[in-house]
């Protein structure tokens, strides 16, 4: 399975100022097998640490963390010889040994010359809870469920990738390009689900395990938590295709349970955003440099880590997406605005975790920002592009470019640039050039 992350990784094998690399992402988004794969590719050994299983080797890094011990005991633990310009070390599920975590610094500091990568499911919430960490003596990257693009690949369209990055007039492949994008929709970007699909192309299957990833992801609620958090992380996670199916998408307290406060459930949300499994997006005031100074973060929308999951969560039969244009309609057009956040979530120079409201009842669905401009995103699920709510912000603020993605073709007219939706992989080199 190709993925567009791994370019960043050999970019960071080869960087003179190299640290050692954390790449962070929710739990079965194929962090272990990228990172894996990355070292089948560019080293000659590979040295695997997964520190929830290793038990005995946990223990070792109580004791003193330098660089040169810590090495001779890989070693010993994994019957290869490292050496530094030859050896990948992986530290997988490393938050279950913050030790393990703290060496990082010591290798960043004194033994630069080796290649490590440290990953871990649930590492995002093992930072935000204060466990010793080595500030500025690590790289990061970030990997999400597989894009479009990449799905594209999985399906062995190498080729019409490759076209449609240099040409974004995709009008010769609409009907390929529209039969893929709703296939995409049913199974979403996480691998196993996509293996499942590729093997056996059975949407049973595909529901089968999609039902599998999210109970296990509600099973570590349970093993993760206390039981009262727990509880309440569940609920909060059941409730989001109910609030993302109102009219208005805000998230509402109220959805979860009658009476429900926002300090209940503030530690459940964080839970999630740390776990990765949710994205946010905030309510902007004004469209302003830098965004984040104009965020109203009372006012929030909550959408999940993957498409599929949500079609899944929201009880949307495979049939109903995939046969004639009923994707159009269904569920009022957040299984469209998931896929937007989630393909902008992949992209390196814009950040897309916003949206703005006037008084007048516009509203537009994201703002994006490469943190000099800000843009307009509006995003329709058909071909009706009517849209006063964008008429009402351009008139307003005048911006260089406005997004409109919906499923008509590719069009720039002057300052408004129409994106299909199965090209807005490749928004940034658009509205960036």
């Amino acid at each position: 399975m190709k993925r567009d992350l791994m370019s960043d990784l050999i970019d960071w094998k080869n960087k003179n100022n190299r640290l050692p690399l954390i790449l962070l992402g929710a739990r079965q988004v194929g962090k272990t097998w990228l990172l894996k794969e990355f070292g089948n590719q560019c080293f000659k050994n590979v040295v695997y640490v997964n520190f929830e299983r290793a038990e005995e080797l946990r223990s070792y890094f109580d004791g003193e963390i330098n660089p040169t011990r810590l090495i001779s005991i890989l070693e010993v633990f994994s019957k290869i010889k490292i050496t530094p310009e030859n050896t990948l070390i992986i530290f997988d599920e490393i938050q279950e040994q913050p030790r393990a975590l703290t060496s990082l610094k010591y290798f960043a500091e004194e033994a630069q010359e080796y290649f490590i990568c440290a990953a871990g499911s649930l590492l995002g919430i093992a930072l935000h809870e204060g466990t010793s960490f080595p500030v500025g003596k690590v790289d990061f990257l970030r990997l999400e469920p597989l894009t479009f693009k990449e799905f594209l690949w999985a399906n062995n369209e190498e080729l019409l990738v490759e076209y449609l990055e240099n040409d974004s007039d995709a009008t010769p492949f609409q009907t390929k390009l529209f039969d893929l994008f709703k296939q995409y929709i049913v199974v979403g970007g996480m691998p196993g689900v996509v293996n499942v699909w590729l093997n056996d192309k059975d949407f049973n299957q595909v529901d089968i395990a999609q039902d599998r990833l999210i109970n296990s992801y509600e099973q570590d609620f349970s093993k993760h938590t206390p039981k009262q958090l727990a509880a309440k992380i569940r609920a909060v996670w059941q409730s989001i295709p109910k609030q993302l199916s109102k009219e208005n998408r805000k998230f509402i307290y109220g959805v979860i349970r009658d009476g429900a406060r926002a300090r209940e459930y503030e530690d459940a949300l964080m839970w999630l955003g740390d776990a990765g499994m949710t994205r946010i997006s905030y309510l902007v005031e004004k469209p302003g440099i830098p965004l984040n100074n104009y965020i109203n973060r009372s006012a929030f929308k909550i959408f999940l880590l993957d498409v599929g999951l949500l079609r899944r969560m929201s009880g949307i039969s495979p049939r109903s997406v995939i046969i004639g244009n009923r994707l159009l309609e269904e569920f009022k057009g957040v299984l469209a605005e998931q896929f937007v956040i989630q393909e902008l979530s992949s992209q390196k120079n814009i950040k897309a975790s916003y949206y703005w409201t006037s008084k007048s009842n516009a509203e537009i669905d994201f703002l994006i920002t490469d943190g000099y401009d800000v843009f307009p995103l509006e995003c329709k699920s058909g071909t009706n592009v009517h849209s006063q709510s964008l008429k009402v912000y351009r008139s307003r603020y005048s911006p260089r470019k406005a997004v409109r993605t919906s499923l008509l073709p590719f069009k720039e007219d002057d300052s408004l640039v129409n994106i299909p939706l199965y090209l807005i992989w490749r928004l940034e080199n658009i509205i960036l050039r």
